[in-house]
């Protein structure tokens, strides 16, 4: 069984910093990206950041200059450092990847419980 388990959500102030971690456990063959989502209250979910397997990472515009994403591909995690954040980032964070569990198996999307991020202005 694949599971992608967050942790590193919580309340802090505005300016202040997070940082979310996510570990992919079970049988993967490979992992090809690896990122996060969030979803604000009554919003659509939203790329925040992702990161490919050779590391090319995408970023939300919203979030350039101030979140880092990093991989730790020998033991797929993948970390979401968030600096000066804003009241705006509110919301539930998920973790993202696209993977396959063996050669033959076709890849697919996994992903976590979403881990709740809040931030008080």
């Amino acid at each position: 069984q694949v599971q992608l388990v967050e942790s590193g959500g919580g309340l802090v102030q505005a300016g202040g910093s997070l940082r979310l971690s996510c570990a992919a456990s079970g049988r993967f063959f490979s992992i090809n990206y690896m990122g996060w989502y969030r979803q604000g209250a009554g919003e659509q979910r939203e790329l925040v950041a992702t990161s490919t397997s050779g590391g090319s990472t995408n970023y939300a515009d919203s979030v350039k200059g101030r979140f880092t994403i990093s991989r730790d591909n020998a033991k797929n995690t993948v970390y979401l450092q968030m600096n000066s954040l804003k009241p705006e980032d509110t919301a539930v964070y998920y973790c993202y990847a696209n993977g396959r569990a063996s050669a033959l198996a076709i890849f697919r999307d996994y992903w976590g419980q979403g881990t709740q991020v809040t931030v008080s202005s």
